[in-house]
């Protein structure tokens, strides 16, 4: 999308469907962070970490739904160009950047959903106490010795997952904040609605 700002120059953006599903993931996934490390800290008190629980697998399904609501956006709305001066490297590293936070994003809820579809106890998973959420069904057969070590591996690479998406948002915003303060180009104005295009000597 390009917009016309008040000086007369142009400025391509990202839809603002973009922007949106963009900071509201961004808000999600921190919440969820925190949430998890919170909810699994002996100190929390049970009857207060099975909250969590809850609400922790109902914000992961639903930033599951908006990961792919958003990917099917991103593809019918391609995303404006990168500055003409950007070294070619960083335009690479940029674009895999942004698949790793797709994979991420919807790696990290699927590996929540095969562990608790594998866990050895029985608890339901209602999304927000509105409706059930199935198990994966083709995990259903495995036997308990089966299901131990699919649940052991989904709950490893739930982890790692989650700290990739600590580096990868390190990355992003420092790059971010590097394109806004040293290289002086429109970069980040383009995901904040609110700053306007610097001004360039």
């Amino acid at each position: 999308m390009t917009t016309t700002d008040a000086d007369g120059s142009h400025l391509a953006r990202y839809t603002a469907v973009a922007v949106l599903l963009h900071w509201l993931m961004a808000i999600l996934l921190t919440m969820q962070i925190f949430g998890g490390w919170t909810m699994t800290d002996e100190a929390t008190p049970r009857a207060q970490a099975f909250q969590m629980f809850q609400l922790h697998k109902s914000f992961g399904f639903t930033i599951l739904a908006l990961s792919f609501l958003r990917l099917a956006w991103r593809i019918m709305n391609p995303p404006p160009p990168a500055p003409a001066d950007m070294p070619g490297w960083q335009k690479v590293v940029a674009e895999l950047t942004h698949f790793g936070f797709y994979v991420l994003m919807i790696g990290i809820p699927l590996s929540g959903w095969v562990m608790i579809s594998t866990a050895p106890y029985t608890v339901t998973t209602m999304w927000f106490g509105l409706f059930e959420i199935p198990k994966i069904a083709a995990l259903s057969v495995f036997d308990p010795a089966a299901k131990k070590v699919w649940n052991e591996a989904a709950n490893s690479a739930h982890s790692a997952l989650v700290w990739g998406t600590i580096g990868l948002w390190v990355l992003h915003v420092g790059a971010a904040l590097k394109h806004h303060t040293i290289d002086r180009d429109d970069v980040l104005t383009r995901m904040i609605p609110f700053l306007k295009p610097l001004k360039r000597s």
